[in-house]
């Protein structure tokens, strides 16, 4: 039964990467096309499917939007029924349906035709109602679906979703889409706050460990401690001439040759310490600690 079950999910992987890598042997002309008037529409790209077909164009959807080409999902249903007035004149529509026949879909076509919304279709059948009456239609090919009973929606999904996936990426090339663009979409994910944040954000500019260059052992070991930072500055006036860290109160303490406690700020501070703009991104001091951590 095991062996059974992991040569039924191989076949699966098989039979989708199948349809999948065909998609290449799809693209042509229409594909720019559909790609050209995107970039160039001074409006939306709202994407529509019932049912598994929405679920992806959802999916699509957003990927769009993350990644700089304004889109959002419209289920038919509730289209039909009044949220065709989202749509503005400038506004692009995809119908998704592989049959290319999805009832909820066509019906739709009508009022979208009055009101000249430039139609893409993505469907298996380009013979079908919905391929015929778009303006531009993307052909994923027939293909069996991995169900067993070849019912439900698996290949013909994930081909779908694979077409989203090469507009979506085609389109961040057109509009030179840039990491730091990525990263105003996705202000909360890990590579946004690392590109958002500025040093000034997260550095302590109040209270500062500051040590005169004359300053003793003890006096140094309570600033350092007080601040919990695991450094002291050394500043002449407004002039940094140094810092003093943990490793270096340690590493003077068990090298000097003097009494272990009789030594100053100016004796064991670091005299070159690295430093950054504050209005610098924070990953440039991320970057800086690796490659010095690495030497």
């Amino acid at each position: 039964m095991k062996h059974d079950l992991i040569q039924l999910a191989k076949n699966v992987f098989e039979l989708e990467a199948k349809a999948v890598s065909s998609l290449t042997k799809k693209l042509d002309d229409t594909f720019i096309e559909v790609l050209n008037m995107i970039f160039n529409s001074k409006g939306r790209l709202v994407i529509c499917g019932m049912g598994k077909s929405g679920h992806i164009g959802k999916k699509i959807a957003a990927t769009l939007a993350s990644t700089g080409t304004p889109s959002f999902f419209m289920h038919p249903g509730e289209a039909y029924h009044g949220d065709l007035g989202m749509l503005t004149d400038y506004d692009i529509i995809m119908l998704i349906s592989n049959s290319g026949e999805t009832e909820e879909i066509i019906k739709l076509i009508p009022t979208l035709k009055y009101r000249k919304i430039p139609m893409i279709s993505i469907t298996s059948n380009p013979l079908s109602t919905l391929s015929k009456l778009s303006d531009f239609n993307l052909d994923i090919g027939m293909h069996d679906e991995a169900c067993l009973l070849g019912l439900a929606p698996t290949t013909s999904t994930t081909s779908t979703l694979a077409m989203g996936d090469a507009l979506a990426v085609c389109l961040m090339q057109m509009h030179d889409f840039k990491p730091e663009n990525f990263a105003m979409f996705h202000p909360g994910g890990s590579l946004g706050r690392k590109l958002l944040t500025k040093v000034k954000d997260i550095m302590v500019d109040k209270n500062l460990p500051i040590v005169a260059p004359e300053t003793g052992f003890a006096d140094i070991l309570h600033v350092i401690t007080q601040c919990r930072l695991g450094i002291c500055i050394v500043m002449e006036g407004e002039k940094l001439l140094g810092i003093i860290t943990d490793g270096d109160l340690r590493r003077a303490l068990l090298s000097s040759e003097r009494s272990r406690f009789d030594f100053q700020a100016k004796e064991i501070m670091t005299t070159t310490p690295i430093t950054i703009d504050a209005d610098e991104n924070a990953s440039a001091i991320e970057a800086i600690m690796i490659k010095k951590k690495n030497k």
